[in-house]
């Protein structure tokens, strides 16, 4: 197929969780024998900090304005045998209504941020898609499974709701047997209000009660207003080729959700996938569906309180330790790779495109 996504960023992993998504599932797509086109528009934070400005596995496009994209590559969109529309692509409804206008060519909407998206469409506040946009677009593809995928599709029209959730690659994350752990507990994720509770908990008090624990929490746009424990390291940003030997150094990594994505259930972070991919035992935060992916006390830990986690880093023997984070990967890698997600997409593209 010939494929086209509009995407919030591919060139860049800069305080964002689209980027290293778009590049692990466009390279399985290319690989599967699609020809991928992937429209970004430009943006000075996103131009500043490229960690990948020219994809190999598709071609890519930066544009200015949705004007001048179709006013140039109108040919080439209306050729496509899908267009997939992501979440956060700015000037995404007129995008989105340009697109569903063309006669003859299906349309995706991706959402990678399904939770946000709906709460931001009950508020009127959405900036990418309206709901009169959502029974326009023949899939619904969500980083959201579960409960929200028939909301989805009963409250706001959606021909066909259906999970595409976030993945790992695994050329990019896998075991270091060399390395050292130096830290006990790390944390790599963007600041966000809602996610910073959940990380004062889970994180900060935990290395407050054990000073002599070491801990780490990298990640952009924290406020300098926090105050760290003194015991714990910041890394202001780690670019994705870094994001292994990150976790790698670490003997326990900590999965925090945001509010959102806690109350509609079913949405696993790719961080929680990338520190498995590594081997390295995850301690999450709870949330419905989170044995949907992997099984709580056998490849993950569940922590609703420092005590949790301070029981976890102290008392959980090595070889406990290490029996975790085995079969963690073993996980992944049968369920939770790009190459994974590239298939079951095909899937739900070939079989909407003949009710189409």
């Amino acid at each position: 197929m010939k494929l086209v996504i509009f995407g919030l960023t591919i060139t860049s992993s800069w305080g964002n969780g689209h980027a290293t998504t778009y590049r692990g599932l466009v390279r399985e797509l290319e690989r599967r024998g699609h020809q991928v086109t992937f429209f970004e528009r430009q943006a000075p934070w996103y131009a500043a900090n490229r960690d990948l400005p020219a994809p190999p596995y598709c071609r890519t496009i930066l544009y200015d304005s949705i004007d001048d994209c179709f006013a140039t590559y109108a040919y080439e969109i209306a050729g496509a045998d899908w267009v997939i529309i992501g979440s956060y692509v700015p000037d995404g409804i007129e995008a989105g209504e340009r697109v569903t206008g063309l006669k003859g060519v299906p349309v995706a909407f991706y959402d990678i941020d399904t939770p946000v998206t709906l709460a931001n469409l009950a508020a009127g506040t959405c900036q990418y898609l309206r709901p009169e946009l959502i029974p326009r677009y023949q899939l619904y593809l969500s980083f959201t499974g579960g409960p929200t995928l028939r909301e989805i599709e009963d409250r706001y029209g959606a021909p066909a709701a259906r999970p595409l959730y976030c993945s790992v690659d695994p050329e990019l994350h896998y075991p270091d047997p060399e390395a050292e752990p130096r830290w006990d507990l790390g944390y790599l994720g963007t600041y966000s209000p809602d996610r910073q509770p959940p990380l004062e908990r889970l994180l900060c008090a935990p290395a407050r009660d054990w000073p002599q624990g070491r801990f780490v929490v990298a990640g952009p746009q924290y406020p300098t207003a926090i105050s760290w424990p003194r015991n714990t390291h910041r890394i202001e940003h780690l670019a994705p080729r870094e994001h292994r030997g990150f976790y790698c150094s670490q003997r326990f990594t900590l999965n925090v959700t945001r509010a959102e994505m806690v109350r509609a259930g079913y949405s696993p972070s790719v961080r929680l996938f990338e520190a498995a991919a590594c081997a390295v035992p995850v301690i999450s935060d709870r949330w419905e569906g989170l044995e949907s992916f992997f099984a709580p006390g056998n490849e993950l830990l569940v922590a609703d309180g420092p005590a949790d986690v301070l029981r976890y880093l102290r008392d959980l023997p090595e070889t406990a330790r290490r029996e975790l984070g085995e079969k963690a990967r073993a996980r992944v890698l049968s369920s939770h790779t790009a190459a994974h997600r590239a298939a079951e997409l095909e899937e739900y593209l070939i079989r909407a495109a003949f009710s189409y």
